[in-house]
């Protein structure tokens, strides 16, 4: 790494202003979707303090919606902490994707990144951290920027759950797909990204209509980013 990647201390203000710009599409995305939780957590019988502290502490949007919607219908606790625990499991290979970017790194410096990596935080580094920006404080700008909106989404909604019955309506469900199609747009770089977004897409719709629900994401990247490398390294064999 260069000094500015390992420091992260000379330049906070430019670092800060590039995360900003960098995490703008997942501002976008979180304020929304962390206002529908907000709203619907209170309708699931959480309270106002406990609903923004589960942002604040597990910060896991998919993970977060659904402990508040078993918690609604009144499913035992060890139950929700179990379902949410296998929702999370694909942090593991989130991790492992992003470690050999961050072997210089103190442990707490790792446990800070991993505390606040999320999807689409993740989508982001990996693309910054592939072509060498390992900038440290503007990474953990994008990470802080990214929770704080989500933070404030959830506080939004809890604020205005009296006023909303239903999110469905107003279309908030649909800010989180488009948050992911915004960050996929800028990873592809050429065809073969683009034949692998596509085979993953509909892949994953198929395992849907089949009934694998909670892993028909997961499964369909693993499919497509197989069949991708597969390729891959077929046609650097045959050149």
């Amino acid at each position: 790494m260069d000094s500015q990647s390992t420091s992260g201390s000379g330049h906070s203000g430019s670092a800060l202003a590039r995360a900003a710009g960098q995490a703008m599409p997942i501002v976008l995305g979180y304020i929304p979707v962390g206002f529908a939780y907000g709203v619907l957590a209170l309708k699931n019988g959480l309270d106002p303090l406990n609903t923004v502290l589960m942002s604040l502490l597990v910060f896991a949007g998919s993970a977060q919606l659904i402990a508040v919607g078993m918690f609604g219908a009144g499913i035992a606790p060890l139950a929700i902490v179990a379902t949410t625990f296998v929702v999370n499991l694909r942090h593991m290979l989130m991790s492992a994707a992003m470690s050999p970017y961050l072997k210089s790194w103190r442990k707490r410096e790792l446990a800070a990144f991993s505390y606040q990596l999320t999807d689409e935080t993740f989508a982001l580094h990996a693309t910054r951290f592939a072509r060498g920006d390992t900038h440290k404080a503007e990474t953990f700008w994008i990470n802080s920027i990214a929770q704080a909106s989500w933070v404030t989404g959830s506080l939004l909604g809890v604020v205005a759950s009296t006023l909303i019955t239903d999110v469905r309506p107003i279309g908030l469900d649909y800010a989180l797909p488009a948050m992911f199609i915004a960050l996929l747009v800028g990873q592809l770089k050429d065809r073969a990204h683009l034949v692998v977004a596509v085979i993953a897409a509909v892949t994953a719709v198929a395992l849907k209509l089949m009934g694998v629900t909670q892993a028909c994401t997961i499964l369909a990247t693993v499919i497509a980013a197989t069949l991708g490398l597969g390729v891959d390294a077929w046609i650097r064999k045959q050149s």
